[in-house]
């Protein structure tokens, strides 16, 4: 049964990107399965470096078709936009296929996030405005656009008029913005109908012939597991679920052709936007790490909190994903740190806790209990075996391993595309 699952195991921006192309040249198709352009990936190769939003990372290699499912809700400006970027970087884009049911982010959907957002002042969720959360509700409330509706006008139009009803009333009357009219919309949507017909497919008729024919499928989900919708730090989450169990519902591909689920997890931890982060630093030790690890967002660029590694954030996220592997990324940040400090538990009202805590509650209280472990000096970004590695890194990696229940069985060890230790078969 040749189909993975690729996620994140944290808050993401832990690097899903690079290990989804490190996994490419083995894979035939590459599938994007939820979120939409709220995130994206940064891969290097050689000289070259890509920052992808909407667009499976996958499409980067030569011979993969990158497939957008169900799962996804595409905004179609971006999406154009990031295909004439890559078709002027001399990417071959054409084997791109998108799910006729995917949901499609129109400029009321982001006008609504920014608005709402606003509204909600102190107690705003940290969205990236880009309108994810209110296509997500559309979706739920049964009256969302999805792309094969821009192939009937008829259809498109009621379908626009009838969200525009409420939504209208919603922004005039509650947040005094100006009412919306559906021509408009309805004239953009069309406007990308003769590009976007190449690209449609029934994908999970695709996907699935393709797993029954013995090739190997990639699912690369967005986000991470602390976003997921169901079980991240709700409310402060995204609108998809980003976790394992997501592949299945995002694709059309039953649960049981799935064989490996591989966690990218950082030998940090950082997260964007509002919500609980037991291991956050205010200190210098943060913005070293801000620093060194260049951890501004690839979508919006905003600075992202940074705190040290948290084990039971790694055990839960292996726990909910029935993870097979850790790729664990950007060692080489902590390159230079004398003491690694580690979180191995947490203090909740006076009291050891092992594992992340049920209540939300408890969670935003929780005070990280941490294990030191002594760093390294030496240069590690030239390393391409487990050997090579300074022995306190050894060290450090093989802790990590242990307290996470899950093997380690990639090490990131620089921003470059080869600049990885393998040590175990993910695909095998």
């Amino acid at each position: 049964m040749p189909a993975f699952v690729i996620v994140g195991a944290q808050w993401g921006d832990e690097g899903k990107g690079k290990a989804t192309d490190l996994l490419a040249e083995h894979i035939e198709y590459v599938v994007k399965f939820n979120g939409g352009n709220n995130a994206g990936h940064t891969v290097v190769i050689g000289n070259e470096k890509y920052a992808l939003h909407l667009l499976p990372s996958g499409i980067l290699t030569p011979g993969v078709i990158p497939v957008i499912s169900n799962g996804v809700v595409i905004d179609l400006h971006v999406l154009f936009e990031e295909l004439d970027a890559l078709n002027a970087r001399g990417i071959d884009t054409s084997k791109l296929r998108i799910s006729a049911n995917a949901h499609v982010i129109t400029p009321y959907h982001i006008s609504l996030d920014k608005t709402a957002e606003r509204f909600l002042g102190k107690r705003a969720i940290g969205t990236t405005g880009r309108g994810i959360g209110p296509t997500y509700a559309d979706k739920i409330n049964r009256i969302g656009i999805r792309i094969q509706d821009l192939f009937d006008e008829s259809i498109l139009r009621q379908k626009v008029e009838a969200a525009l009803v409420q939504k209208n009333q919603l922004l005039s009357k509650v947040y005094n913005r100006a009412a919306i009219r559906a021509e408009e919309i309805v004239a953009e949507l069309l406007s990308y109908t003769d590009r976007l017909q190449p690209y449609v497919a029934d994908t999970a008729l695709e996907l699935h012939q393709a797993i029954e024919a013995g090739k190997n499928v990639l699912f690369e989900g967005g986000q991470a597991t602390m976003l997921d919708v169901d079980h991240g730090t709700y409310p402060f989450v995204t609108s998809s679920n980003a976790t394992a169990g997501g592949a299945a519902t995002g694709s059309g591909i039953g649960p049981g052709l799935f064989q490996n689920v591989i966690g990218i997890v950082k030998a940090y931890t950082t997260r964007v936007g509002a919500g609980p982060f037991p291991t956050e630093l205010f200190d210098e030790w943060g913005e070293l790490l801000r620093k060194t690890g260049h951890e501004y967002g690839t979508t919006t660029g905003r600075p992202r909190r940074c705190g040290w590694y948290d084990a039971p954030i790694a055990r839960y996220s292996a726990r909910i994903n029935g993870l097979t592997d850790f790729v664990l990324t950007k060692l080489d940040v902590l390159t230079g740190i004398k003491e690694i400090p580690v979180c191995v538990a947490y203090e909740v009202d006076g009291k050891r806790v092992e594992e992340v805590p049920v209540s939300q509650s408890d969670f935003h209280h929780a005070i990280p209990i941490y294990e030191n472990f002594p760093g390294w000096d030496e240069d590690i970004t030239g390393c391409r075996t487990f050997e090579e590695l300074p022995k306190n890194a050894q060290d450090y990696v093989r802790a990590l391993e242990k307290m996470s229940n899950c093997r380690i069985s990639a090490i990131g060890v620089g921003p470059a595309r080869d600049a990885t230790i393998v040590l175990h078969d993910m695909l095998g």
